[in-house]
């Protein structure tokens, strides 16, 4: 069911998608396949949005920058030197975040309207990506799906293909708050990551895979988050065909549960320490799936490369209960 949500400035119309299964009612946007709200029980059974959100379209063209609730792309997280080589040629992007690229560019895809199309439990969003859009190579047709499953789980599917060689790395950028509002800084999370991708002064990877063991960075046990984290983890499990499970968030005050699996290899773990007015730092906390930040500039790192003829795939779940 899809109601009208708002109007941009252009007049594009933009549309708002509820969701509802298995007692979780989740509400999509059309304008950058936004994960409006997600209402989930407690354990009394009392139901809260435990997402960050804006009530109207205004809000998210006004704050742009923390991504609320945004499908991101053509490439999630950064790329050093707003620049990659491929195929023997250096394509150049718009600096965005200091001298990178981040999240796709000014104009990434979300701040894209996507046109969309009814499922049962769920709906399919879609656009063309034209050939050198914010810098990126090749004409993409790509897709993000969103279901409920028979638990009420909020599963995400992306598929894109491309005429011509080219990178993509997808994500969803909801920031999540268990308890429904205050600071998410007391939730307890448990991370199937070993190791991470350490960084230089612009926050780009240094090619170094560095053990959690013995740092701040282990939650391979769960222990309660912290400020200051905004850090590349590399999943245990690797890229895998079909999701598995890999995070677990969990509130103590409502008995809240979230459950994270996926096919990537990466998760950033960011607690929203520069969220601003009318949120504050550490409001949310974001699980954003992926593969690795400036993989294009690092042949070690799990490739990001597209080319035509392949199908680039990508799922995430996130998974609801509650504990006593």
């Amino acid at each position: 069911m899809s109601e009208l949500f708002g109007t941009l400035s252009d007049g594009t119309r933009v549309h708002r998608w509820a969701l509802e299964r298995a007692g979780v009612r989740v509400r999509v946007l059309t304008y950058g396949g936004i994960v409006q709200s997600a209402e989930v029980p407690d354990r009394d059974g009392r139901a809260a949005d435990v997402t960050l959100g804006f009530p109207g379209l205004e809000g998210y063209t006004a704050h742009p920058e923390p991504y609320l609730g945004a499908l991101v792309g053509r490439y999630a997280n950064r790329i050093g030197g707003a620049r990659f080589p491929l195929d023997g040629t250096v394509y150049p992007l718009e600096p965005n975040n200091g001298p990178n690229s981040l999240h796709g560019g000014d104009g990434g895809f979300d701040k894209r309207v996507w046109d969309a199309e009814p499922l049962e439990h769920g709906v399919r969003l879609s656009r063309v990506s034209p050939d050198g859009e914010e810098g990126f190579p090749g004409r993409l047709e790509v897709s993000a799906t969103y279901t409920l499953d028979e638990r009420g789980a909020l599963r995400i599917a992306y598929e894109a293909v491309t005429d011509a060689p080219t990178v993509v790395n997808l994500t969803n950028h909801t920031y999540w708050n268990l308890g429904g509002s205050g600071s998410a800084l007391g939730h307890e999370l448990r991370l199937d990551a070993s190791r991470l991708t350490p960084v230089d002064e612009h926050l780009i990877p240094t090619g170094e895979l560095a053990p959690v063991e013995g740092t701040r960075f282990d939650f391979r046990e769960p222990r309660k988050t912290g400020a200051g984290y905004d850090h590349n983890y590399v999943l245990d499990k690797g890229v895998t065909a079909a999701p598995v499970e890999v995070a677990e968030l969990y509130d103590p005050a409502s008995g809240r549960v979230l459950t994270v699996s996926t096919t990537e290899p990466g998760l950033q773990f960011y607690t929203a320490d520069h969220l601003s007015d009318p949120f504050a730092p550490n409001d949310g906390i974001a699980l954003e799936t992926q593969h690795f930040p400036d993989s294009p500039n690092r042949p070690e790192f799990p490739s990001t490369e597209l080319r035509p003829g392949a199908v680039f795939r990508s799922e995430t779940v996130y998974g609801f209960s509650v504990r006593s």
